[in-house]
C-alpha cells in the first residue's frame, strides 16, 4: 500500500470516530484488565478506549477478574476525559454510578406517583438511621416510629417500608419516612387480634409495663390491663412485687371494648381457685398458723393458706376487752390460730387467737355462772362473707 493509500485509510478511520461526551451513557466492550486490575473498554463503535476504575465497579475488587472477562459488554456512564487529541484520547467512566443514576431514577418516578419503597437498615447514626435503598437513603429519628423508640439499633438489620419525603440526587440527598406505615401496621394488628379475641378465652402474652394500678399485658400488638385485683388470689400491694416486664403470662379475656380500645384481662383467673382445696386442707378444730393481711374495726383478716383469708372476729382475738384490734396486732404479724368453723363452698372461714390463749384467773374462776348481759356488736360495713351469728362466734351461745 502506499504512503497516500495509508494516509487515506487514517483519515476515512479517523472520520468514524463519533464525538461522546462526558455524561453520555456507552456500551463498553472490555479489551482488558491492567495490573490495577482497571478495567480497558472499548467505547461502542467509536474507536475510542476508556478506562474503569475499580471504584467505579459494581463488583468488589476481589470478584473483578471471576465476573469481569475480556468480550463482555458493560453499560457505563463517561464521567470525565483523559487527554485531548481526538485520536489519542481517551475516557474514565463508570459502572457503579451508572446503576445509581438508574436507581435514582426509579426512587423519583416512585416518588411522583406517591409510591413506598423498601429497604433494609444498615446503620444507626447520630440521629436516624441509614438504608440501603440501591443508593444511601436516611430515616431521621423523629420519622422512624409513632412512638417513642428508646433504643434504635433494634432496627439494624431490619427491612423497613418507607415513604419518600424528599429526594434530590443531585445532592445524593434521600429522606425517608416510616412513622405513618409504623401508625398503619399497628392499628391494623390491633384491629386483627381484638377481632380474634373473645371474652371467657385463655391466651398468651408479655407484660409490656407495670403501673400502680395493674399491668398492660401485649397480647401481640395490643396491650390489655390486668387490674391489680386480677393478678393473684393472694393480696397484691404493687404488680412490680410479682411480676417483671418482658415476662410470659397467661390471661383470661374479662372485657373487649373496641370502641374505647380497651381490653380487661386477668392472670388471677387462670390459675387454681385456692378455696377449693380449703376443704381438704383444713377442718374445724386444726391449729394453723397465718399472717394478718389486714385490720378493720370489727376484727383482723389472716391468711391461712395462699390466697385464703380467714376472719378472727375482735371477740376472738384476745380474753383481755380491747377497743380495736391493732391494739395487740399488726399487719403482717404471723399469729397461730384455731379453726372455728369452715365454708369453702361461700368462702367464709371464721378463726380465734383467743382459744389458744390461756385464760386469766379471774376468768377460770368465773366459769359455769351464766352471763345475763350479752355484748352488742355492730355489723361491719363491708361485704365480708360474715353473718352476725359467724362474727359473735361462741359468745352468744355463752
Amino acid at each position: 500500500m502506499s504512503e497516500t493509500e495509508a494516509n487515506k485509510d487514517l483519515l476515512e478511520a479517523l472520520d468514524k470516530v463519533t464525538e461522546v461526551k462526558v455524561g453520555d451513557v456507552v456500551k463498553g466492550e472490555v479489551l482488558a484488565t491492567d495490573d490495577s486490575n482497571q478495567v480497558i473498554v472499548g467505547i461502542g463503535d467509536t474507536g475510542i478506549e476508556g478506562v474503569v476504575p475499580v471504584r467505579e465497579l459494581s463488583v468488589k475488587e476481589d470478584e473483578i477478574e471471576d465476573k469481569i472477562k475480556k468480550g463482555d459488554v458493560l453499560d457505563l456512564v463517561i464521567i470525565s476525559r483523559i487527554g485531548s487529541d481526538k485520536e489519542g484520547g481517551s475516557y474514565l467512566l463508570s459502572q457503579r454510578r451508572l446503576e445509581a443514576r438508574k436507581v435514582w431514577d426509579d426512587i423519583e418516578a416512585k416518588f411522583e406517583a406517591g409510591e413506598h419503597i423498601t429497604a433494609p437498615v444498615t446503620q444507626v447514626v447520630k440521629g436516624g438511621l441509614v438504608v440501603d435503598a440501591g443508593v444511601r437513603g436516611f430515616i431521621p429519628a423523629s420519622m422512624i416510629s409513632d412512638q417513642y423508640v428508646a433504643d434504635l439499633n433494634q432496627f439494624k438489620g431490619q427491612t423497613l417500608e418507607l415513604k419518600i419525603v424528599e429526594i434530590e440526587p443531585s445532592d445524593n440527598r434521600l429522606i425517608l419516612s416510616h412513622k405513618e406505615i409504623a401508625r398503619e401496621e399497628r392499628e391494623a394488628k390491633k384491629k386483627a387480634v381484638m377481632d380474634k379475641l373473645v371474652v371467657g378465652d385463655v391466651v398468651e402474652g408479655k407484660v409490656a409495663r407495670l403501673t400502680n394500678f395493674g399491668a398492660f399485658i401485649d397480647l401481640g400488638g395490643v396491650d390489655g390491663l390486668v387490674h391489680v385485683s386480677e393478678i393473684s388470689y393472694e393480696r397484691v400491694g404493687k404488680p412490680a412485687d410479682v411480676l417483671k416486664v418482658g415476662q410470659d403470662v397467661k390471661v383470661k379475656v374479662l372485657a373487649v371494648d373496641e370502641e374505647r380500645d380497651r381490653i380487661s384481662l386477668s392472670i388471677k383467673q387462670t390459675l387454681p381457685e385456692p378455696w377449693e382445696e380449703v376443704a381438704e386442707k383444713i377442718a374445724e378444730g386444726d391449729v394453723v398458723e397465718g399472717t394478718v393481711k389486714r385490720l378493720t374495726s370489727f376484727g383482723a383478716f389472716v391468711e391461712v393458706l395462699p390466697g385464703v383469708e380467714g376472719l378472727v372476729h375482735i371477740s376472738q382475738i384476745s380474753h383481755k376487752h380491747i377497743a380495736t384490734p391493732n391494739e395487740v396486732l399488726t399487719s403482717g404479724d404471723k399469729v397461730k390460730v384455731k379453726v372455728l368453723n369452715v365454708d369453702a363452698p361461700d368462702h367464709r372461714l371464721a378463726l380465734s387467737i383467743k382459744a389458744l390463749q390461756a385464760k386469766p384467773e379471774g376468768e377460770k374462776k368465773s366459769e359455769g355462772k351464766a352471763h345475763n348481759n350479752t355484748e352488742r356488736v355492730e355489723l361491719p360495713e363491708e361485704n365480708t362473707g360474715f353473718t352476725l351469728g359467724d362474727i359473735v362466734g361462741d359468745e352468744l351461745k355463752n
